[in-house]
């Protein structure tokens, strides 16, 4: 359910779906977001109305510093970098070559930002870091101590995005449905960079790179979920073996987030 924040578009509640079995996604417990700041003061207080407990920061180093979060007091901080083991070649950077369009379109033009994308999410599954944070931030979710809870990365569609659909894998929801769930990033996160956007494509720079780095398209997520297929083969396996959340780890996760679809869903 997108909540609608003019200063955090791509917030939303990751409850509701139906989970299988009869079961639905618990709503008001785990939500996704892109990073929060800046927050206005009215958006603030939307935040602190959800109860937040913790929120897991999948950036960078770099990122955190440069725009670090800006929450309701009393809030917990995780920092869980994603990317932390590797080097130079960061989201960040992308988004610092669009305010040079030549070199931008030099080096990401012609579908090689596609496959830059492509490369990061097959990388969500195999880089010792992301399986560190991911991991992190599943057994944290699982703690009713901890949430409600919220997650988020830069602009809350690749980091973020893969979170969410493994979770929500986990948790029985169909393919189809975390599919939808990950492109509404393109309603929710596209129109607050329209300005950054427009300006990089009146400067000349080829509007594929803008859709890339702002948005998101299915075989970026079809990558990550063909390399988790290749490597571990079902969304267990690589919770078990990738992860290291044995099979009690995740039905704990699922009992903790999912309900009967007749019960009330909210904590």
């Amino acid at each position: 359910m997108d909540l609608a924040l003019a200063s955090l578009p791509n917030l939303r509640d990751l409850g509701g779906h139906p989970a299988g079995d009869g079961r639905v996604v618990r709503a008001g417990l785990v939500y996704r977001s892109d990073q929060p700041n800046p927050v206005s003061p009215e958006d603030l207080e939307h935040l602190a109305a959800l109860g937040l407990r913790t929120v897991f920061d999948l950036r960078t180093a770099e990122e955190a510093a440069d725009r670090p979060d800006q929450l309701p007091e009393g809030v917990e901080v995780v920092v869980l970098d994603v990317f932390g083991d590797i080097d130079r070649s960061r989201p960040v950077i992308l988004g610092a070559l669009l305010e040079k369009p030549a070199e931008a379109n030099a080096a990401l033009g012609g579908g090689k930002v596609d496959s830059l994308l492509v490369r990061a999410y097959r990388a969500f599954i195999t880089l010792p870091s992301a399986r560190e944070a991911y991991r992190e931030l599943f057994l944290g979710l699982a703690d009713p101590e901890r949430l409600p809870a919220l997650f988020h990365c830069m602009t809350g569609k690749d980091r973020t995005g893969w979170a969410a659909a493994a979770l929500l894998t986990l948790l029985g929801v169909s393919r189809d449905a975390v599919m939808a769930d990950y492109l509404r990033s393109n309603d929710c996160a596209l129109p607050r960079y329209r300005e950054t956007i427009d300006a990089f494509l009146a400067a000349g720079g080829e509007r594929s790179i803008t859709e890339a780095v702002f948005g998101v398209k299915p075989e970026y997520l079809e990558a990550a979920f063909g390399e988790m297929e290749q490597v571990y083969g079902t969304i267990e396996r690589y919770f078990e073996e990738g992860l290291g959340i044995d099979r009690r780890g995740q039905e704990r996760i699922r009992e903790q987030l999912t309900a009967d679809s007749g019960q009330r869903t909210a904590p």
